[in-house]
């Protein structure tokens, strides 16, 4: 049994109570927040959850075994380090710091401490993008040419850091998961409409060692809550779709066909000797068993600790991603990539 500290309340953190509360392997929760009317609220929904004690006193526990950050982004590295340091585990919301330094401070922490350091990648515990990965390592797709993703939403406008940052972690963390492999080179382009100096319009292209594209486009400012991601291969082509209901996944047996004009062989490409065809077939929507991603994050977190396991999502994959948005950043900074 652990006892877990929660800091942050706010948008996101609910639901995370909401999930580690209903863990067998949790005894005791206590939560901190500055505002009181939220944690009345977190009173009165939830008797057994504790809420009299402040940020310090949660860190500095000796009965707190696990703390969880659930507080804005340019707070975690300074919180995250506080509770290794009181020799805690920890699970942090994404992203995991600011900048790739901070995020490979609290690794060596982790590592030196020997405590659990968790990124909320929430998405790699979603069983659709567990799905699709199946069907990219197995080579039902083929070669993976591109993948083209999307996050959009009219709102929740942020004041603290931009579209990407905000965005994006869940993205790049679900290309690199898919992939295996993170970029090369990255690039990208955006705009500041509604608050100077903090996008909220932002497009990202990554270039992989293996030869994959990825483009991605998150905004707060579209009419339509679109959250889908685009993989095309040379065999087949993936769609996943997180705001669909019933047809989360669907493979389109699609492509170009190259093939040999009358069978030569010809060792010097030549476009000429080539047919470049069309191919459509069967479209495919697998079903699968679909569980809140949240839930079986917080219960990997959990298990982690018990079993003394790497956790999927760890400080390393963290700063991996950390490390794609930083880099997006410098070019967001100085508006070119070249």
């Amino acid at each position: 049994m652990i006892t877990i500290g929660q800091l942050g309340c706010g948008y996101w953190g609910p639901n995370l109570l909401r999930n580690f509360i209903k863990l067998d392997d949790v005894h005791q929760i206590y939560v901190s927040d500055t505002n009181e009317k939220m944690l009345n609220k977190i009173k009165t929904e939830y008797n057994s959850i504790e809420t009299g004690l402040s940020t310090d006193e949660i860190i500095k526990s000796t009965f707190i075994n696990a703390i969880v950050i659930a507080l804005p982004a340019i707070m975690h590295f300074e919180y995250a380090k506080k509770a290794l340091l009181a020799d805690k585990h920890v699970l942090v919301e994404k992203p995991l710091s600011m900048t790739s330094e901070e995020s490979r401070e609290l690794i060596r922490l982790a590592n030196e401490k020997n405590r659990i350091l968790m990124v909320g990648h929430t998405f790699i515990y979603n069983s659709a993008v567990k799905k699709a990965k199946q069907y990219i390592d197995a080579g039902e797709l083929g070669d993976i040419y591109y993948i083209f993703s999307q996050r959009l939403n009219l709102g929740r406008v942020r004041q603290d850091v931009n579209a990407m940052w905000n965005l994006a972690p869940h993205d790049i963390s679900i290309i690199n998961y898919w992939l295996g492999e993170t970029p090369s080179k990255v690039m990208a382009k955006g705009v500041s409409f509604l608050q100077e100096g903090i996008e909220d319009l932002v497009f990202l292209h990554l270039n992989f060692p293996s030869g994959s594209s990825a483009h991605i486009h998150v905004t707060w400012l579209d009419p339509l809550k679109t959250r889908k991601m685009v993989i095309v291969g040379s065999k087949k082509m993936l769609v996943y779709d997180d705001v669909s209901t019933d047809s989360k996944i669907m493979i389109y047996d699609k492509g170009i066909d190259k093939t040999l004009r009358n069978n030569i062989d010809h060792e010097i490409y030549d476009y000429a000797l080539f047919h470049l065809k069309n191919r459509v077939g069967d479209i495919l929507i697998p079903r699968f068993d679909f569980d809140e991603p949240l839930k079986a994050e917080c219960k990997h977190f959990v298990d982690c600790i018990l079993k003394n396991k790497t956790p999927l999502t760890n400080g390393e994959d963290g700063l991996k991603v950390v490390k794609v948005l930083e880099n997006a950043q410098k070019c967001l900074d100085r508006d070119t990539c070249a």
